[in-house]
Parts: C-alpha cells; structure tokens; sequence
C-alpha cells in the first residue's frame, strides 16, 4: 500500500513497513512514552529481530503494519486487519512527539480509511483507551460512532485495570480530512 497527501504545506505518505523499518518500530515500541495510552508505559520490550519476523507475515489481504511519513520522515505507524464480513480492524500512532497535536492523525487516518472503503471494505472499527481523550476527539471528528465502554476490560503492563472505547465507521460517515 502507498498512499500520499501531497499540499502547498504538506508533503504525508503511508507506505508499507518493511524489514528496513524493523530497528525504529522496535524503538518506538520499546518506548514507554509512545507505548503508554496503550497500556505500556515500559515499552514492549521486543527486537528489531522479532518486529522484522512479523512483517514477514504482512499481507495486502489480512493485514499491514504502515509507516507514517511527512517530507519524507518517518513519524509514526498504522496497521490494519482484515476481519472478513466486509469489516476491518486500524490503529494508529504519531510516534514522534515533535509531530503529535499537529492535525496529522486525522489526515493519516483518513487516508487509510478512503483506501480501506475503496477496496470494499463497509466497516472499518477500532478501540482505544478511555482515558485516551485526545484519540477520542480525533476519532469523533472523523465520523466514528462510539459502540460502548467496555469497563475495566484488562490490565495494562504494570497490573491496573483499564477501560476501552469501542468505535465504528462506515463509508458514509466519513468526514474527510484529506481532501484533495
């Protein structure tokens, strides 16, 4: 997958993560900052060995890990899984904090989600922390429905329970922050 965002003023591209990208996923994993809002606040602890493993099992028609680009840097990651029935599964980071709260999240996700619904794809869902505001707003503007809380759901890396927000888009929903 390949998508880009080109403007006067932004230059964004998802691209599919290779090997290649195996050693900076493993750090922004590793990171506790990045990992935290996902229930890791010590990082994941995994290798660049075993990341490069994984994408190894990275298909167009089950799933992808993404890298997030912007002028060619590398900012963030995304993922999807195709669930079947039509419906599929994203997550999404800006990994890099010099590029968080910058309106690039919705950009990104709605490049992946026009690419998503192109491909036939009716449902698209997600979930995220229910602390995590920030990617409930984001989510929210998008056109996202919220489905539920599911309360103290699971437990993080160091032992709290934790709460999740269930979401869901379909085509029509959409509001679309990557117009060109």
């Amino acid at each position: 997958m390949e998508l880009i965002y080109h403007t006067d003023s932004l230059d964004l591209r998802i691209r599919n993560a290779t090997q290649a990208d195996a050693a900076r996923l493993a750090a922004w994993w590793n990171d506790g900052r990045v990992m935290a809002h996902a229930g890791f606040p010590h990082g994941l602890g995994t290798t660049p060995e075993e990341v490069a493993r994984k994408l190894q099992e990275d298909r167009e028609e089950t799933g992808r890990r993404l890298i997030l680009e912007e002028s060619g840097r590398p900012i963030g990651e995304m993922c999807y899984r195709m669930m079947g029935q039509g419906k599929a599964e994203i997550g999404i980071k800006i990994c890099e904090q010099d590029r968080q709260e910058h309106g690039l999240g919705r950009i990104f996700l709605s490049m992946l989600l026009k690419a998503l619904f192109a491909r036939g794809i009716e449902t698209v869902v997600l979930d995220t922390d229910l602390e995590n505001r920030r990617a409930q707003h984001v989510y929210e503007l998008l056109g996202f429905t919220r489905m539920g809380v599911r309360r103290d759901c699971w437990r993080n890396q160091v032992g709290e329970l934790r709460s999740a927000v269930d979401y869901a888009i379909r085509p029509d929903q959409l509001v679309d922050y990557a117009r060109e």
